[in-house]
């Protein structure tokens, strides 16, 4: 088992950036891809981004892409999504997974085996 933990969801004005932490506990030994959704009120979960085992893959949803960026660190068990020329739009609860596909990359959340709680990002306009 392995505990999801993000962290620096708040309010943002639109055009600012925002750096959002995930923080891995448990079971860190085993390899894992990682990976960022989002779920805005009233709509399903989406893909944002996704990094494979050791950094080797990353891919993007085409909403967030050249403004986002997914970036890990396995020293720390840490994961970050840095989020630059926010849009209204980009408002969500935003949700850390890893998935057990250590060197696969997977978009779906059917794919992924642990979630945190999610960090809500506010973008006022």
């Amino acid at each position: 088992q392995v505990q999801l933990v993000e962290s620096g969801g708040g309010l943002v004005q639109a055009g600012d950036s925002r750096r959002l932490s995930c923080a891995l506990s448990g079971r860190t030994s085993s390899s894992y891809a990682m990976a960022w959704f989002r779920q805005a009120p009233g709509k399903e979960r989406e893909f944002v981004a996704t990094v494979t085992w050791r950094g080797s893959t990353t891919r993007y949803a085409d909403s967030v892409k050249g403004r986002f960026t997914i970036a890990r660190d396995d020293a720390e068990n840490m994961v970050y999504l840095q989020m630059n020329s926010l849009k209204p739009e980009d408002t969500a609860v935003y949700y850390c997974a890893a998935t057990t596909k250590a060197f696969q990359v997977v978009t779906t959340p059917r794919g992924m085996d642990y979630w945190g709680k999610g960090t809500l990002v506010t973008v006022s306009s």
